[in-house]
């Protein structure tokens, strides 16, 4: 009989923290300034420099912790974590670990329909290190310093998850959190969010955790997903041959789609954590975390909620809309600045808007259509002044230029013929040259409707509203 296997899941989120400068000095964290031009003697640990916390990056670490409902420490401390290694000037990293800033949370997942509730063990502040860069050095290794020093606050889970789907869930759900609060621009390319997966599998019933492997800096989705899945088959594979999972940090590599051993795993006392004696405890008062909660924005559950209750939004819609702050304060632009049915409004933004910055490889703080004037075409497909066919070559010339969308409807000749007369000469004049699909009609086939249809719009050259159409058509047919 063959084991039927469990995956057991935990990851540790890297989040660089949006801060105009680093954790413990006045350095610059701007990504892509020339190499080593953004460390300065702090950072590169120089004898008799002192680092000084920077007090946004407490104030981003307790804002994260509040929207998790998490404990926040009132006293938190600083510890050097010792090991080294090139990109590492001072042969220590300055970190958290028995006393970190946040404690016990937990953030909701959504899977196949499914909530799940993932903990979230502690979120400690620590500074990055710098980059060893391989490429272009002929057998040798370049290092750049300038991200020596940048704040992250590192987001440990507990070990809640049992497949990739429901691990990329978890991220993906973090990803949106920590933009939605704005203490990081989420960029995974520039690596401002990037991932360590802990993976083990067990016999299903079996109480006690497998031995774990760490599959370190993953900077997407897709490659958490292929690297947990590939890690799953590999070591089921080691231990169904009679083998055993050796506790280890593996690197994944995307080109050949499988994960390679590192280095053995390293435990804490490898480090020789100590307190750090140049910098003092953090002390986080009631006070301090009240104004924290004060500027708290509102949440992505609670704003997807409140977009089902208020625009009467279906849950995809909502989840869609709410899935960035700045795609949800768009869409509440648009259904404030034209006044039009809620509804309407997001089928534009989750069809037309949302297609072609897809297309485009944009983010909606790009779009080349704003909300105002996307709001401005929606008010004239809302009072009839243009058909649902013609609005989409209104979008396309808004998307490709500047004017607005009446300007336009005005330049283009693209109002709607909405005399009745008119159309009705239309009509009569397509039902006498077209007896086939008249009669076809009278006899059963509704198919034969829409040909009529098709032909008056064609008249029209798109114009005639396709409603009325409909509606005189049908009058006639039957009369």
């Amino acid at each position: 009989m063959t084991t039927q296997w469990e995956t057991v899941i935990g990851l540790e989120i890297h989040t660089q923290l949006a801060t105009q400068s680093k954790i413990f000095s006045g350095a610059s964290t701007a990504y892509g300034a020339e190499p080593n031009t953004q460390a300065c003697a702090v950072d590169l640990g120089l004898p008799g420099v002192l680092p000084v916390l920077n007090e946004q990056a407490v104030r981003m670490a307790v804002t994260f912790g509040l929207a998790i409902d998490a404990h926040i420490a009132p006293h938190s401390v600083f510890a050097r974590k010792n090991y080294f290694y090139p990109d590492l000037p001072k042969g220590y990293q300055i970190s958290q670990m028995d006393l970190p800033i946040v404690g016990n949370g937990h953030l909701d997942i959504e899977v196949d329909g499914e909530t799940k509730r993932i903990g979230i063990t502690r979120a400690h502040l620590e500074e990055d290190a710098g980059k060893s860069l391989h490429e272009s050095y002929h057998g040798m290794t370049g290092i750049d310093l300038n991200r020596a020093g940048t704040p992250l606050l590192e987001i440990v889970s507990e070990p809640d998850m049992r497949s990739a789907k429901e691990a990329v869930a978890y991220m993906r759900k973090l990803h949106e959190l920590v933009r939605y609060l704005e203490i990081c621009d989420g960029n995974m390319q520039e690596g401002s969010f990037r991932c360590d997966a802990n993976v083990s599998v067990r016999p299903k019933g079996q109480a006690e955790f497998g031995t774990r492997a760490e599959i370190k800096n993953i900077n997407s989705f897709k490659f958490v997903e292929k690297a947990i899945n590939h890690e799953i088959e590999r070591q089921i594979e080691v231990i169904e041959n009679g083998g055993k999972v050796v506790q280890e940090t593996r690197l994944y590599d995307a080109n050949k789609d499988e994960t390679r051993s590192m280095r053995s795993k390293e435990e804490a006392n490898d480090y020789r954590y100590f307190p750090d004696p140049d910098l003092l405890p953090v002390v986080i008062s009631d006070e301090f975390k009240a104004q924290v909660k004060a500027t708290l924005p509102e949440l992505p559950h609670a704003k997807k909620q409140r977009f089902i209750e208020q625009y009467g939004q279906d849950d995809e819609s909502a989840t869609t809309l709410t899935s960035s702050r700045e795609l949800a304060d768009f869409y509440e632009a648009v259904v404030k600045n034209s006044g039009v049915d809620a509804k309407l409004a997001s089928n534009w933004m989750t069809g037309d808007v949302l297609g072609a910055l897809n297309k485009a490889g944009l983010e909606i703080s790009q779009s080349p259509v704003s909300a105002e004037r996307l709001a401005g075409l929606l008010k004239r497909i809302a009072d009839n002044t243009i058909s649902g066919r013609t609005a989409k070559q209104v979008f396309d010339k808004l998307w490709n230029g500047t004017a607005t969308a009446d300007e336009i409807i005005e330049q283009e000749g693209l109002k709607q013929i909405t005399d009745t007369g008119a159309i009705e000469a239309i009509v009569d004049k397509v039902i006498a040259a077209n007896p086939g699909p008249v009669e076809q009609y009278r006899s059963g086939k509704d198919k034969a409707l829409m040909a009529l249809v098709g032909q008056i719009m064609k008249e029209t050259q798109g114009k005639a509203n396709p409603g009325e159409v409909n509606k005189m058509l049908i009058e006639k047919l039957k009369g």
